[in-house]
């Protein structure tokens, strides 16, 4: 702890040595000027020391009008002689001012300009005009355009945002395609997302946790169409009041929402060699009352195959596994929402919303197996296997608002969310004339149930200090059954397989916390964010033969978060404690033996781990350069990490299974540059280097111990360019590539990925039309892993193929009128590990050579 408070006080106390100044029409903060604050600039107020603050609301939502502009003019030459813009708060601060008569005006788009007359300042005054309102403008538009060049990447106090609405190459596909552009993000060709190189992250959709995530992170991205994302917000030291679940961070995604009255919809599709996409979208707002409803389904459809070799040491002999498949995956994914926002008064709200997704993923393969003892041939075998991944989710939320007054409200949010999971597979034994001489089935049934309340409050303790503190309670109850099921010849009458009998997990778990959050900005500009929460779980499990014990356990979760801004340039220090509890996934004891070469179970006895953070930043503003650049570390303890050993008792296979090995420890850095080269045509692109070391005590599941460790580095990057054209025209082009990946007992090859799209404005901003292009100068790509140990050699390769082609089109709707965005709270669950197609230490694979089931895991 010592050197932990040495390490902040160190980067408290950084300064540069000298500066960077401002470009012209630059206000040091990345923003171009607003034409008030350039008048001021041209005719600029005499010096003096006193001050005006004050707070922007709307006077119909009784919340903070952000960026407002507020101009001061001189009463007697009615000249602006100062200017200022709100923040996201609200607040507007004007120093500096000498002595005089003035009056002041504020405006924004969508509100009636308001005037404040006969304002006199004296020498040294510290005027607070507190409260302002303005006032909504409701005039009536046939048509709505509008313009504007928003960055692409925008950093926060506490978060990167990466504004989508801007990306045209991911225009018909779904989040994962828009999470690849995202900086610090990396997905790769199965869609698995990970952050700086840790799976261990959290995914919230528009701050809420969802049961679509529940099975797979990846297949729950397919659902959410990427049309519909406005941000991608990343959150790599969440404060005290995120859930203290996800090592590697959080992130969420927000979705559009209408903040116009009127009747609206929007249509939005896509059709393409791999996969194609439709989407309804309407929004009704009239007064008091908001309701949208919403629906989007994408079927794709590709091929697959991959080969896999793998030897083992058993009896002294060397046993060699030599399997080909190729494969056809089908899949329908879909997700339906319904919502509704109400004004009870002028500063209390009240919201509702239910999501419903669905997923059916198939895949059908032909799998051939040759098994070889000390190089003669021992035994072949075909099989056919069909595999299913079915479920369905909902998601309920109930949430209330009452704000007070800019900064102070107080909310209570309530969510009950159900997902439920089919995870089957039939394997039919083939003869050379390809008749079936034998069948195996498994049948692997999951439900998840949660129950969400929480209360939260925020107050000013003065004008530059906050507090922030509530409670919460999750309930979860989540069952697992499963069995094995035989059938002789091609006979669809099916008996228990008495080698393998059936079995369940049924698993409770609650959640009990609260936290206390403190902000503190001084004058200079300092800011300090730090807090502490405290969570205490308990956990009760059972399988089939008896009571799995699992102690409660507790944690105290601290967070810092420290920034200073000056002259253009913002550096940041944080560090917080994050727990990773296990999922059901990695909990499940179902036997997945879909690949009886490649054997997949969980464990059940798995603890939660504990990782601290620490991460340096700083961001700047060179004329019309964004640069941003990061140090960060972590270090997990009690690992879950994916591990592969030698079956006791099945000739040369490998079972895949999870265990706490040890420590995990990463360093890396990240830099990433956004540049406008012209107004209209933008280049930005990073580079990621991370370090990974790997070490401790595995142990196989007869119970024998032994030491293993890996270590490496791993170098990613990516390249984005914008240009927009005449006449509604666009073109965006994107690169990435990422270098090997180490894992605990081997390693991963790396992967590249491109992509091209075209799109034309139709007239009065009503629509448009596209083509997108990934990947189309090859025709697939290899994926390769290497699995080491003292008793086992593995090698798998699976061929991708992802290059693709695809038209989109989008048109939209209805007549609109300005209403003020209404601020809701919500539930916000971000406490269970997340599969993300497995863990960075563990050596995770989707080979389509395992036929394995994805599984599901309590949220």
């Amino acid at each position: 702890m010592k050197s932990l408070f040495t390490f902040l006080a160190f980067v408290i106390t950084i300064q540069l040595a000298q500066a960077q100044f401002p470009g012209p029409g630059s206000d040091g903060q990345g923003r171009q000027r607003t034409a008030t604050e350039n008048n001021a600039v041209a005719n600029p107020a005499p010096k003096g020391n006193a001050k005006i603050t004050g707070y922007v609301i709307d006077s119909a939502a009784t919340q903070a009008v952000e960026f407002a502009n507020i101009a001061l003019f001189n009463k007697a030459t009615n000249k602006i002689v100062d200017g200022a813009v709100a923040d996201d708060k609200g607040k507007f601060t004007m120093k500096g001012l000498a002595a005089g008569d003035y009056k002041i005006q504020i405006s924004f788009v969508g509100f009636i300009n308001k005037t404040i007359d006969g304002i006199k300042i004296k020498k040294g005054d510290d005027l607070d005009l507190g409260v302002i309102k303005l006032t909504p403008q409701m005039k009536m538009l046939q048509e709505v355009t509008v313009t504007g060049q928003k960055a692409l990447i925008e950093e926060k106090v506490d978060r990167l945002v990466f504004n989508a609405e801007k990306d045209l190459t991911s225009k018909g596909g779904d989040a994962s395609d828009v999470l690849k552009k995202v900086p610090m993000l990396t997905v790769d060709l199965d869609g698995n997302v990970s952050l700086r190189g840790s799976s261990n992250i959290r995914v919230l959709i528009n701050n809420k946790p969802s049961t679509i995530m529940a099975s797979s992170v990846a297949d729950a991205l397919k659902q959410i169409p990427a049309d519909m994302i406005k941000t991608v917000e990343v959150i790599t030291s969440p404060s005290a009041k995120y859930d203290a679940e996800g090592s590697g961070g959080i992130i969420n995604i927000i979705t559009k929402k209408t903040t116009l009255e009127g009747l609206t919809l929007n249509v939005d599709s896509g059709v393409g060699n791999r996969s194609s996409n439709l989407g309804l979208n309407g929004n009704y707002r009239k007064g008091k009352l908001g309701v949208s409803l919403s629906g989007f389904g994408r079927a794709f459809y590709n091929p697959a195959s991959g080969t896999l070799t793998q030897s083992t040491l058993q009896g002294g002999s060397t046993i060699t596994t030599k399997q080909s498949t190729d494969a056809q995956d089908n899949g329908l994914f879909g997700q339906y929402t319904l919502g509704f926002d109400y004004d009870l008064a002028k500063n209390q709200s009240l919201s509702a919303s239910a999501r419903f997704g669905v997923r059916n993923f198939k895949r059908d393969q032909t799998q051939a197996t040759s098994i070889f003892a000390d190089e003669a041939l021992k035994s072949t075998a075909l099989r056919g296997i069909n595999s299913q991944d079915l479920s369905n989710s909902v998601d309920l939320n109930i949430d209330y608002l009452h704000t007070f007054k800019p900064q102070q409200e107080w909310s209570i949010s309530t969510q009950y969310s159900q997902n439920n999971l089919t995870n089957n597979f039939t394997s039919d034994l083939l003869g050379t004339s390809n008749d079936i001489l034998s069948r195996q089935k498994n049948i692997n049934l999951n439900t998840n149930k949660e129950f969400t309340v929480q209360t939260d409050y925020t107050t000013p303790l003065t004008k530059n200090q906050l507090l922030e503190f509530g409670v919460k309670g999750i309930f979860r109850q989540v069952n697992s059954n499963y069995e094995y099921l035989a059938a002789t010849g091609n006979s669809s009458i099916y008996y228990n397989d008495a080698t393998r009998p059936a079995g369940l997990l049924n698993y409770q778990q609650n959640v009990a916390a609260g936290y206390l959050s403190y902000t503190y900005t001084t004058d200079n500009k300092y800011t300090f964010k730090v807090g502490s929460r405290y969570e205490y779980t308990s956990i009760t499990a059972n399988d089939a033969k008896s009571t799995i014990s699992i102690p409660d356990y507790s944690n105290l979760v601290p967070s810092i978060n420290i920034s200073k801004t000056f002259a253009g340039t913002t550096l940041k220090a944080a560090y917080n404690r994050r727990i990773q509890r296990p999922g059901l996934q990695q909990l499940n004891p179902n036997f997945n033996a879909a690949n009886p070469q490649d054997i997949r179970i969980g464990n059940p006895n798995l603890s939660p781990e504990l990782t601290d953070n620490f991460e340096l930043g700083a961001s700047t503003n060179i004329n019309k350069t964004y640069i941003n650049a990061s140090l960060f570390a972590r270090q997990t303890n009690n690992s879950i990490s994916q591990i592969r050993v030698l079956s006791d008792t099945l000739s040369g296979a490998l079972i895949t299974t999870y265990q706490n090995i040890g420590k995990q420890q990463n360093y890396g850095a990240n830099v990433f540059a956004n540049i406008f080269i012209t107004p209209k045509w933008s280049l930005n692109g990073g580079v990621d280097l991370l370090h990974t070391y790997l070490e401790g005590q595995a142990q196989s599941l007869s119970g024998t111990s032994y030491t293993t460790s890996n270590s490496g580095f791993v170098v990613s990057g990516r390249i984005m360019t914008s240009l927009s054209l005449t006449n509604g025209w666009g073109i965006q082009g994107f690169g990435f590539f990422r270098g090997p990946q180490i894992q605990l007992q081997g390693s991963q090859s790396g992967f590249r990925m491109y992509s091209l799209g075209i799109k034309k404005d139709l007239p009065n901003q009503k629509g448009s039309i596209g083509i997108a292009a990934e990947n189309f100068m090859t025709n697939g790509f290899v994926m390769a892993t290497n699995l080491n140990s003292e008793t086992f050699k593995q090698t798998s390769e699976n061929k991708i193929y992802n290059s693709s082609v695809k038209l989109t089109f989008s048109y939209k709707i209805g007549k609109m009128s300005f209403s003020s965005p209404k601020k809701t709270k919500s539930v916000s669950n971000d406490d269970v590990k997340g599969d993300g197609g497995g863990d960075n230490s563990g050596g995770g694979q989707a080979a389509p050579a395992s036929g394995g089931n994805s599984g599901n895991r309590p949220r």
